[in-house]
């Protein structure tokens, strides 16, 4: 009985840690994604996670994400470090710091539902995330984050992060096609997986409802 016990306990051991290992290394959606097995690009959000309680001050929360690509060249993406005002287009990754499309990952699409800038919900804030650059060639995974540093979100809100990549709507076999705001297909004033697979994307929608603390 004993022995039983111990290889159950290790047999569980064992199928936590592949459970981790495949989350970790972008192979499995976070909350709300749907690995259709014909999505061309893979999209993993590391964090925030559903029901976590992010930040402080409205701020200073993180939005971490992994994405593979059918071919490293496909993504369009460059290294990137960069920041608010002083911070931006500096070496060694100089890269521009505004709400819209991120050159550095211009098929990218980032939305917060209680975004308080630009155009609010269909703002894309792609070209808000900091930090971009090439963690695996031999699966094309990209890794980008980006810490909030302006309480420009909703403050002690429950919000929803929606991350998709664009379809390659120009067929030049690049994903570079992300729209800075993502128009309102069904004209309802919320922007959410109707109106992106109403634009075009080439993965899944991954959505992750959390509250941003204050």
């Amino acid at each position: 009985m004993r022995t039983r016990s111990l290889l159950l306990i290790l047999s569980l051991i064992v199928l936590m840690a592949t459970a981790i290992t495949a989350s970790a290394s972008g192979k499995s959606p976070a909350y709300g994604g749907k690995a259709a097995a014909s999505a061309p690009v893979n999209v993993t959000v590391f964090s925030p996670q559903k029901g976590d309680v992010a930040g402080r001050e409205s701020k200073g929360f993180f939005v971490d994400l992994a994405l593979r690509y059918p071919s490293s060249a496909s993504s369009g993406a460059g290294f990137q470090l960069t920041g608010p005002t002083a911070h931006q287009n500096q070496a060694p990754f100089p890269g521009a710091f505004a709400p819209g499309v991120d050159e550095k990952l211009p098929g990218l699409i980032v939305l917060l539902s209680t975004t308080t800038v630009g155009a609010r919900n269909a703002q894309n804030l792609a070209n808000l995330f900091n930090l971009t650059g090439f963690t695996n060639q031999k699966t094309n995974e990209i890794w980008d984050t980006w810490i909030a540093g302006a309480p420009s979100f909703g403050r002690n809100v429950h919000s929803v992060l929606r991350v998709a990549v664009a379809a390659d709507k120009n067929n030049d076999g690049i994903y570079n096609d992300a729209p800075a705001v993502v128009p309102d297909a069904n004209l309802d004033g919320r922007i959410n997986a109707i109106d992106l697979k109403a634009y075009g994307v080439a993965s899944m929608i991954v959505a992750v409802p959390f509250e941003i603390s204050d």
